[in-house]
C-alpha cells in the first residue's frame, strides 16, 4: 500500500495577488500573541490598541477583524495587497498549503476555483508543502 499522499509529485501554485484569499466570505485569521506583538511592532502602535481594533476572539482563540463586507482589516482595496505583508499571520504565510485545502484532489480543485494562483507557476515540492502543512491547523 502507498503511503504518499495523493500530491506526492508536487502541486503548481504561484500567487498571483488577486486579493481573494484576503476578501469575500467572512472567515477567521488566527493570530497568535506573537504576531499580535509583530503587528503592533511592525505598525508602531501600542499593542493594546492592535487587541482592541483589528482582533476578535473566536472559538477560544484569537481572530483578526473584517471589515463587514467579509475582508480582512488589512486588506487594501486600493492597493489590492497586505498591509501587513511582512508579518502577516502564519496563516495567510502558508496559503493554500493547508489540510483542508489538500486533504484530496477534489479538495484542492475547489480551492482552485477561489484562487487563480493554483495550478500556475512552478511546481512547490512534496517537502515545501509538508513543511507548510506542519505550521498550521487549518
Amino acid at each position: 500500500m502507498n503511503n504518499e499522499p495523493w500530491y506526492s509529485d508536487g502541486l503548481k501554485f504561484e500567487c498571483t495577488q488577486c486579493g481573494n484569499c484576503c476578501t469575500g466570505a467572512p472567515g477567521f485569521v488566527w493570530v497568535s500573541e506573537e504576531e499580535v506583538k509583530d503587528i503592533a511592532e511592525y505598525l508602531d502602535k501600542p499593542i493594546g490598541e492592535i487587541r482592541l481594533l483589528y482582533t476578535r476572539p473566536a472559538r477560544g482563540k484569537t481572530s483578526l477583524t473584517e471589515f463587514a463586507n467579509g475582508d480582512c482589516v488589512f486588506f487594501d482595496p486600493q492597493g489590492r495587497g497586505c498591509t501587513i505583508y511582512p508579518v502577516r499571520p502564519i496563516q495567510c504565510k502558508t496559503w493554500p498549503f493547508w489540510k483542508s485545502n489538500v486533504d484530496s484532489p477534489e479538495s484542492w480543485e475547489q480551492t482552485r476555483r477561489d484562487c487563480p494562483g493554483i495550478g500556475s507557476g512552478n511546481f512547490v515540492s512534496l517537502e515545501e508543502i509538508q513543511t507548510q502543512l506542519a505550521k498550521t491547523d487549518i
